[in-house]
């Protein structure tokens, strides 16, 4: 059942809280390396989650509709947690956070075309002109400004953000057209993920001489970007008729973001920066307005 304003709800809530978590990924990559952050990050997840599915009485329908698509629920583990999440914490170890926070953003212009080919949303001419400009807004965060020259901090690392874009989307893609409880559905997800990113952490890390800070901060990463805000953000594309219009909503949050880093992790605040964030806050507004000739749906209760 589609209800706009649910997801508009789901949407800005999940916003809100991912804009807390570049700040948090720094502080726990200070203390551990990527592999070890999502292995702790995910253990933190399995058990939220988990205990969200046994509240709602979900947990024992989790084997059966695992039953159902074994193979489904591998590859989607696979693509998320583990391969996108490695790709992404990597991306921020090479990066600062602002530079590689927006860039990670832009997978909201990757889903607007995916869920046109796959889900058969409608493109219109708007979201066009929001996708062009927030790209290049994403282009002018990335350069620094200095769009000829095309010079970027670290290569590698802006080539992993942008993969990260394409692994995030297509696991949306995927889990939108999965028709199981979306609670089971990430649950699985993280738990089939889980032995592989525990096992890959213990091979090349060390868990010893991690201070409270490094577990707290990697704790609140389980919670809010690995466990509960997956749920909000399934939640508003499964409400929505435009992804498009929902996927945009990111763009907000990357100024949240960036008060939090200039405030908590002392990071500076580059004025081609603002300035593309700009350009991707003009998109969001263009995507989002309505035509004049259009009628307004009323208002459900």
């Amino acid at each position: 059942m589609h209800n706009e304003r649910k997801a508009l709800i789901f949407g800005l809530s999940a916003v809100l809280l991912w804009s807390t978590v570049a700040t948090a990924f720094k502080i726990t990559l200070s203390y551990m390396t990527p592999i070890q952050m999502l292995a702790a990050a995910s253990v933190v997840s399995v058990v939220v989650l988990a205990a969200i599915a046994a509240v709602q009485g979900k947990l024992n329908a989790l084997w059966p509709t695992f039953r159902r698509r074994p193979g489904y629920y591998c590859l989607l583990g696979m693509i998320n947690p583990l391969i996108y999440y490695l790709v992404l914490f990597k991306a921020y170890d090479l990066l600062p956070a602002s530079l590689a926070q927006p860039l990670n953003y832009s997978w909201a212009i990757t889903l607007t075309l995916m869920a046109a080919v796959f889900l058969g949303h409608t493109i219109r001419r708007q979201d066009w002109i929001a996708a062009a400009l927030g790209y290049f807004g994403v282009v002018v965060i990335a350069t620094k400004g200095q769009l000829l020259s095309l010079q970027f901090d670290s290569p590698l690392g802006i080539g992993l953000a942008l993969l990260s874009t394409l692994l995030w989307a297509g696991f949306w893609v995927l889990n939108t057209k999965n028709p199981a409880d979306p609670v089971l559905g990430i649950l699985l997800s993280f738990m089939l993920s889980l032995p592989v990113s525990l096992l890959l952490a213990g091979m090349t890390a060390s868990w010893t001489g991690i201070p409270w800070q490094g577990w707290l901060a990697v704790s609140y990463v389980g919670l809010f970007e690995m466990g509960i805000t997956f749920m909000l953000w399934l939640s508003a594309m499964k409400y929505t008729q435009n992804a498009s219009r929902i996927s945009n909503l990111i763009f907000i949050s990357p100024f949240i973001s960036l008060v939090l880093l200039a405030t908590i992790i002392g990071e500076t605040i580059h004025i081609s920066t603002l300035i593309g964030l700009s350009f991707i806050v003009v998109g969001l507004l263009i995507q989002q307005r309505k035509p004049k000739n259009s009628k307004q749906p009323a208002a459900s209760t």
